[in-house]
């Protein structure tokens, strides 16, 4: 079995290609963060027109990289959702049209559910079931993963995602887009006892999140101060502290519940050197083994999308025949019945 897959769902282009035996082939991405930096975020137009343009050329590099013909694909997989609807749509129609024009299958992909399988492409790969911390811009969740397709919630954030936090908190300390990363590195100058930011819904018992509280503690701190490099680095590094300690224990309650002894973290956020140090902590205290993908593969990638239609069609899970995007889609068990 071997498929191709295909992410647009945001600011990137990936395209991948992914063999059952042999694993990951070839993968390729162009980013778009260059041309978003002038507005501050991104605009969805914008963003759906780079698609169109990068989609095609990709396709023909992933290929080449794994030497692979149209012959030797076994199916198309793209990310069906959720994300910008725009940029959705011209992946899943550029992917149904490459599998109508090779004959062979298309499979929407959730692209949480990417995130939560990304692990898989390591060497020591993690077996069912597991427990997932699934942090990034879009998402914070804590997820029973019983098996492929076999997703529940245990918590989420009730307002801003731990990324959203970050970049929002980033751009209050004029920090360039996108700011999560640029905050991480500025923490580690910073002095860890100059601020105390809360802890948010640390008191009282559940593994929801929320983090949009974070950011105005964070605007409080700044209100009348001179904004020096240290300053800055400071507040830093207590934001980092605040939102790293929040997943930690929301992640040691969880392991707790569920009796899991092995914990995945995926998303863009669990590239975070901070958060990956603490939650090897937590595991070596816990007994639980973690698993992070490689730093490339946390951020949005085709690879991972590519393994999860790789073991959709290998475990002959169905897959609906016509183009759909979904701009929301809530990680379930509704996932197993196709887009």
């Amino acid at each position: 079995m071997r498929v191709i897959g295909i992410e647009s769902s945001c600011d990137e282009t990936a395209v991948a290609v992914y063999d059952a035996d042999r694993g990951l082939l070839s993968h390729r991405l162009h980013s778009q963060v260059a041309m978003h930096q002038a507005y501050g975020g991104i605009v969805p137009e914008l963003a759906s027109r780079d698609h169109v343009r990068r989609l095609l050329p990709l396709v023909r590099e992933a290929l080449a990289d794994a030497a692979s013909g149209r012959e030797s694909i076994d199916g198309v997989a793209y990310t069906a959702g959720p994300g910008l609807i725009g940029a959705l749509l011209v992946g899943a129609g550029f992917a149904r049209s490459l599998a109508y024009a090779w004959d062979r299958p298309a499979v929407g992909v959730h692209h949480l559910e990417g995130h939560l399988l990304a692990p898989l492409l390591e060497a020591n790969p993690p077996a069912f079931p597991f427990l997932a911390l699934l942090v990034s811009g879009g998402h914070t969740q804590l997820v029973d993963v019983a098996g492929l397709g076999r997703y529940r919630i245990l918590g989420e954030s009730l307002d801003d995602a731990a990324g959203e936090a970050f970049d929002k908190t980033a751009k209050l300390l004029g920090l360039p887009y996108p700011g999560g990363a640029a905050l991480a590195q500025l923490a580690e100058r910073g002095r860890g006892a100059q601020f105390a930011f809360p802890r948010p819904m640390l008191d009282r018992p559940g593994l929801e999140f929320s983090f949009s509280g974070l950011k105005t503690a964070a605007l409080v701190a700044l209100r009348g101060r001179v904004l020096d490099d240290q300053t800055r680095a400071d507040v830093a590094c207590a934001f980092q502290e605040a939102v790293v300690a929040t997943l930690v224990e929301k992640s040691r309650r969880a392991l707790l519940l569920t009796g899991h002894r092995r914990l995945v973290v995926a998303g863009g956020v669990g590239a975070n050197l901070a958060l990956r140090e603490r939650l090897r902590a937590l595991g070596r205290d816990s007994g639980a083994e973690l698993y992070f993908p490689r730093p490339e593969f946390c951020t949005d990638n085709g690879a991972m999308i590519a393994l999860a239609g790789c073991m959709r069609l290998q475990a002959g899970m169905p897959y609906a025949s016509a183009v759909s995007a979904r701009a929301s889609w809530e990680l379930g068990n509704d996932a197993t019945t196709g887009v």
